[in-house]
């Protein structure tokens, strides 16, 4: 199998903040996914583990792949959004929500300092497992529950009642919304702002159209 090559994305804010927002809606994507069929689309799902294992990044390019394709399921939903084109509105509900969320945990410093304190030996987990391993996914999940799930406005996931209950589901469920928070994270040290998606729309499709 041949390597996928590095894609070096422009060295624009613009650019960044729209691969790190459509991390955010690959999240969305997989968790809605996997609410309702129990599966998710593999590379995507590889892809935004990988990006939250991996503490200390190369660069910019290494957290999301090396190329955008990793991020194709999201960057389809961020250029539905943009261009004001039908999408599956639940998902947009978790991308957004996530959004929300993560402005509440940047102002908790206690949970930021929890956050970054247990990634690492998370990471030591998946050096010893693999970054796929049920285990190292139960303590993604485990995190998020530990930490996000305690604020009072909570991510409400939808989907097949018994798919929710199954062994080891809610916690790929809540591994990948903690990805999207990484995510999320990403997007606002970029510069992004909610205020842009709406402001500086033009813009942002341009970033995308140039990654295509």
């Amino acid at each position: 199998m041949t390597p996928t090559p590095i894609h070096r994305s422009a060295d624009d804010p613009t650019t960044r903040q729209a691969l790190a927002l459509a991390g955010v809606f690959q999240a969305a994507r997989v968790v809605d996914e996997l609410a309702r069929t129990g599966q998710a689309d593999e590379r995507a799902w590889n892809t935004l583990l990988h990006a939250t294992l991996d503490t200390d990044p190369e660069s910019f390019e290494a957290i999301y792949g090396g190329h955008p394709n990793h991020l194709r399921q999201g960057l389809e939903v961020l250029e539905a959004v943009l261009g004001r084109r039908q999408q599956n509105p639940v998902v947009l509900r978790y991308g957004f929500s996530l959004l929300l969320l993560m402005n509440k945990l940047r102002k908790n410093d206690r949970m930021m300092a929890t956050l970054g304190q247990e990634l690492p030996r998370i990471q030591g987990q998946a050096e010893h497992f693999g970054e796929h391993h049920e285990n190292v996914v139960a303590s993604l999940g485990e995190l998020y529950q530990q930490t996000l799930s305690n604020f009072k406005y909570r991510i409400v996931v939808q989907g097949d009642p018994g798919l929710l209950q199954s062994r080891g589901m809610p916690e790929r469920v809540r591994a990948a919304l903690l990805t999207g928070i990484r995510f999320a994270l990403l997007w606002h040290q970029q510069g992004g702002r909610r205020w842009k998606l709406i402001f500086q729309r033009k813009a942002m499709q341009r970033a995308l159209d140039a990654l295509n």
